[in-house]
């Protein structure tokens, strides 16, 4: 389909008209991969839990509180999901960090329930201190009693590859390694499969915390709730394979 040249500058058109072809191009990739497939079948299966929950009848405020947490996995997920396929592989991770702290603070709340008003009703200052990004993670490794700083590590990650100019930033940017940097987007299987990859492990986890929020009772979440825990454990098998027992 042919885009409209008098809605919007030809320049820009003619951007879009690339990004489909490149879509086209991401699509061949994935169809190819089963791997690939998998996270995005968990990517799926964790934005159709947050879809359920948000649907959930409440007048409890700190309820609320989760259920657009959960909403904002969401639209998070559709976001990063057409920029990777768009070519745009930097922004999409740029993405996906909102992802993983939106889960972290998830995951706290899911520990801690009375936290929820705390940060529902702080003004800025008081949020910052208790309820920063760096604070909720050392607040998560403390309760898990965690020592590696793996949160951190990973947070860092996305924040210098996607969050912030620095020349780290610039590997994004590059459709081969030892390429230079390119303007606008570009396909490439390596950078497309890195991306989808990491948005499937935060799938797992956006999908396991926002599950922790349902009412044991609330039918209707029933039958996304058990697709969620049969996708989630494939993916378990594929990519995290439990040890063979050593033969005697």
């Amino acid at each position: 389909m042919t885009t409209d040249f008098h809605v919007i500058p030809s320049n820009l058109a003619s951007l879009h008209d690339a990004e489909e072809q490149l879509r086209g191009k991401a699509m061949s990739i994935i169809a190819c991969d089963e791997r690939l497939q998998l996270h995005l079948a968990i990517v799926e299966a964790a934005m159709d839990v947050g879809d359920i929950f948000r649907q959930f009848d409440t007048c409890d405020e700190d309820m609320k509180v989760a259920q657009v947490l959960g909403m904002r996995t969401f639209n998070a997920f559709g976001a990063s999901l057409k920029l990777a396929l768009s070519g745009y592989h930097q922004n999409s991770a740029l993405i996906l960090r909102d992802v993983l702290e939106t889960v972290f603070l998830l995951d706290l709340f899911s520990g801690d329930r009375a936290l929820i008003p705390l940060w529902r009703l702080a003004d800025k200052k008081a949020r910052m201190k208790q309820f920063s990004p760096i604070r909720v993670r050392e607040a998560l490794d403390a309760r898990d009693g965690f020592t590696s700083k793996r949160r951190a590590e990973m947070y860092e990650l996305f924040s210098e590859l996607a969050g912030h100019p620095n020349m780290k930033s610039a590997w994004m940017m590059r459709p081969q390694k030892d390429s230079d940097a390119v303007i606008g987007p570009f396909m490439e299987e390596t950078a497309l499969e890195a991306i989808i990859s990491e948005m499937g492990r935060l799938a797992v986890q956006a999908g396991e915390q926002i599950n922790a929020f349902f009412p044991i009772d609330w039918s209707p979440a029933l039958p996304s709730r058990l697709a969620f825990a049969q996708c989630k454990r494939e993916w378990l098998s594929n990519f995290y394979p439990a040890p063979r027992p050593e033969s005697s």
